[in-house]
């Protein structure tokens, strides 16, 4: 016991330091929209904002897990995309939204299941593994919906994605409720430590006795539930079921994840570093469609943005390194 205390203060030492860098970063983002993009504070913008980053929220606050054991998963966007059409087709099939829903989470708890299955199980490697399944949803959704939107008749049902609730709207909520409880399950149970001593070391937590590939397993498969919820909120939104919807979602997810203090090669991350990345995305985002920014080059300032986040992630990991080498030297 007493020889694994020094790493977890060291690892939530650095996690401390890594989130007030970044905490710098968004400060310094926003003093300079305060000076030259006025309108970026408007509370119309607020909400449109909060409203743009919910998707990605959702879904990174399952995304942290998977990164943080070390692994990671493409196919949200595609489940994002099944699920959501598969929920409209059920619901236009029994008019039942609670069995929408519920279609739409269990069939992304499916893909995350085969997912875990696979990767932890098989021993496939995780970006074939998800490669795969993500051309396999993708696939469904289109099947299923035979290549067009799938409309969804029952209009209670889009209070989820169109609501609102003192103000705010209803997929805000959603995704703070997200943060919340995936947060507490981070920071106060002992699926959180299991899951980054797995990240940080996978036979050393085997040999700790932690279930290596149970937790391997679980993960993938709340991050399948999750996208899949994401869906359904995200068809609730569009009134229907979109099959070519969130193309694009996972690298979004994975780039606020690493731009947030989550560490490619596993275990590190944190649930304010997460937040604190969705909103750089987010903010980055958001103002460069309020400047009429063309989308080409919007690609590749979301491209300079992941391949800055990896080599602070390697500039991360090294300096982490030379420190654990100079510790053992003294």
């Amino acid at each position: 016991m007493s020889t694994d205390t020094p790493s977890i203060a060291a690892r939530s030492i650095r996690a401390l330091r890594d989130n007030a860098v970044i905490l710098i970063v968004l400060a310094i983002l926003l003093l300079w929209l305060k000076l030259y993009v006025p309108v970026f504070f408007s509370p119309a913008n607020a909400l449109g904002l909060a409203l743009s980053i919910s998707l990605t929220g959702m879904v990174a606050c399952t995304m942290l897990f998977c990164l943080a054991s070390g692994d990671f998963d493409l196919s949200v966007g595609s489940v994002v995309a099944a699920s959501g059409v598969l929920c409209a087709v059920v619901i236009g099939a029994t008019g039942s939204i609670a069995l929408g829903v519920a279609a739409g989470i269990l069939g992304g708890f499916v893909v995350g299941l085969l997912n875990g299955t696979l990767i932890s199980v098989i021993g496939v490697n995780a970006l074939i593994a998800t490669l795969g399944t993500m051309q396999i949803a993708r696939g469904l959704a289109f099947l299923v919906s035979r290549g067009e939107a799938v409309a969804i008749p029952v209009e209670r049902f889009f209070a989820l994605g169109s609501g609102h609730w003192l103000g705010v709207p209803v997929p805000v909520w959603v995704t703070a409720a997200s943060f919340l409880v995936f947060g507490f399950l981070l920071g106060k149970t002992t699926f959180g430590p299991n899951t980054l001593a797995i990240g940080g070391n996978r036979e050393a937590a085997r040999l700790a006795g932690i279930p290596v590939t149970r937790v391997k397993v679980t993960i993938f498969a709340l991050q399948g539930m999750m996208a899949g919820f994401a869906g359904v909120v995200l068809a609730s939104r569009a009134h229907s079921g979109q099959p070519n919807t969130s193309q694009d979602l996972a690298l979004d997810v994975i780039s606020a994840c690493v731009l947030g203090g989550v560490s490619l090669s596993g275990g590190v991350g944190s649930m304010g570093g997460v937040i604190i990345g969705v909103l750089i995305m987010g903010t980055v985002q958001n103002v460069m469609s309020l400047r009429n920014v063309p989308t080409f080059y919007q690609y590749i300032a979301r491209g300079s943005i992941l391949l800055a986040a990896v080599m602070f992630d390697q500039y991360r990991r090294r300096a982490a390194a030379r420190s654990a080498a100079a510790g053992h030297k003294g």
